[in-house]
């Protein structure tokens, strides 16, 4: 691994190394205040065209050209200088505080160095058996507050929040005979997310994050507070697959919870066919509130509901013929309905000339995809 991450990381100098030695490395974004422009007559239309979308593009003298590669240069032989020491001190097995402070300054340059994120928990683990509690706290909190400085310009790096996981699940009892520190450290950690969820209510990473931290809490939520807390975000943003999916996750465990008998889960399920209603109905060619749709048709569906369905469907499929999403699922409830024990013989053959002549339809709508179309119709 650590083999691999080295190479990663040598390859970025090396190409950010190639860039300073490319022969246009004259055309750079530059301050005009404080650089003088050279720019030909023939360049004047090409750089008015890029100001048009907010780029200002100009020629370096060859004299700020060279400063500039230089100056680059400096950093890129800084950073492999710091990224030798911190490797040789992992090789050495160095778990001291200057140690712990150099991976700081790596991991600021590159935070998805995910070596260098498992030789800092070996520091911290080599450090912990002689500290107290108090200061092992405080290296933890020291740690989150990292993670999280990175999180807001890296949010989808797997490494800071696998570290992140890691501090919470290493803070010891305490004080004394409580579990308080815990408790503050995953109430926090859950307020941290949904400042997170409210920057970018679609990250997959933090919906994930945030299943791993409610079921870590010291103590249980009711599952209920998820749910409403779903619906907020769904009400929100229709088009936000991760909070569909924790959704059908959080039905699921309650209906397990509770033992709900199928009456029940079917009552449920007909109040969700009235919030998905809303949502396919606003934008019909969101592919995840068709999946949540299909989630709560099932593979063994009422018949009454299903019937129900297909014919609110088919009122959506007449204002927009074209909608793939909209087409596919008409075409796939039809081939249930066929296969229901009530359905006649000569009914199940009309249902699934039915849906053929639908996937039909889907090879000219979606032409991408014609052929999984075709076999499906088949």
């Amino acid at each position: 691994m650590d083999r691999m991450d080295g190479w990663l990381s040598r390859y970025m100098v090396a190409s950010e190394l190639a860039t300073l030695r490319n022969d246009r490395l004259d055309l750079h974004l530059v301050d005009t205040s404080s650089t003088e422009q050279v720019v030909g007559d023939d360049e004047q239309d090409h750089n008015d065209n890029l100001e048009i979308h907010g780029i200002k593009r100009t020629r370096l003298t060859p004299q700020a050209a060279e400063a500039k590669r230089l100056k680059e240069q400096s950093k890129i032989e800084a950073y492999l200088a710091l990224e030798q020491d911190v490797l040789g001190r992992k090789h050495r097995k160095d778990y001291n505080i200057e140690s712990l402070d150099q991976t700081t300054r790596l991991l600021d340059l590159n935070p998805e160095f995910y070596t260098i994120w498992n030789y800092r928990r070996n520091i911290l683990l080599g450090l912990f058996p002689s500290l107290s509690p108090e200061e092992v706290v405080s290296h933890l909190t020291t740690d989150l507050r990292l993670t999280t400085s990175y999180l807001l310009v890296h949010p989808k790096v797997y490494w800071i929040w696998n570290h992140r996981k890691w501090c919470l699940e290493s803070v010891p009892d305490g004080p004394g005979d409580t579990v308080t520190w815990k408790e503050e450290f995953w109430k926090g950690e859950l307020k941290l997310v949904e400042k997170m969820l409210d920057a970018d209510s679609r990250n997959f990473h933090a919906w994930d994050y945030r299943r791993y931290v409610l079921s870590s809490l010291p103590t249980q939520r009711p599952l209920s507070d998820e749910l409403k807390y779903t619906q907020t975000k769904i009400e929100s943003n229709f088009s936000n697959f991760s909070a569909w999916h924790c959704r059908t996750k959080t039905l699921s465990a309650i209906w397990e919870k509770e033992g709900t008998n199928q009456q029940e889960i079917n009552k449920t399920k007909d109040e969700e066919f009235e919030l998905i209603t809303q949502a396919l109905w606003t934008d019909p060619n969101d592919q995840s509130g068709w999946l949540y749709h299909r989630w709560l048709i099932g593979s063994e569906p009422p018949l009454g509901v299903l019937q129900i369905e297909i014919k609110n469907i088919k009122d959506l499929y007449e204002a927009e013929p074209d909608s793939k999403w909209c087409i596919n699922a008409l075409a796939h409830y039809t081939l249930l309905l066929s296969k229901d024990p009530s359905t006649t013989q000569e009914d199940q053959l009309k249902l699934k000339e039915e849906a053929r002549s639908l996937y039909k339809k889907l090879e000219e709508v979606d032409i991408d995809r014609k052929e999984r179309y075709r076999d499906m119709g088949t």
